[in-house]
């Protein structure tokens, strides 16, 4: 159903994690803390939100990489039919010439 109206899972799993990134950044901002436990704690987060966004774009690199491959495999495919169709055309092409001839 939300692929019908143009968003991916992609972009869906993406816009709860950033959601969640501003959320808990909120939350630590507001916390009765010290600044340096708050900062402490903002720079961790931080760290693990980098890293978590790290693997997702790596995830996403490899999925699109995947798609690409099989984008060509299937042109290698249809250039094929493709390419055999024409010369069989060619060849009835041929042989109707000759036979007019």
């Amino acid at each position: 159903m939300s692929e019908e109206r143009g968003f991916g899972a992609g972009s869906i799993i993406l816009s709860f994690f950033i959601g969640g990134i501003v959320g808990a950044g909120i939350a630590l901002l507001v916390a009765p803390k010290s600044g340096v436990e708050t900062r402490k704690q903002i720079k961790e987060f931080a760290e693990e939100a980098k890293e978590k966004a790290e693997s997702y774009i790596e995830k996403v690199k490899e999925k699109a990489s995947s798609v690409v491959e099989k984008g060509k495999d299937l042109i290698e495919k249809e250039k094929s039919i493709i390419k055999s169709a024409v010369d069989a055309g060619r060849e009835a092409y041929e042989k109707e010439k000759e036979k007019q001839a």
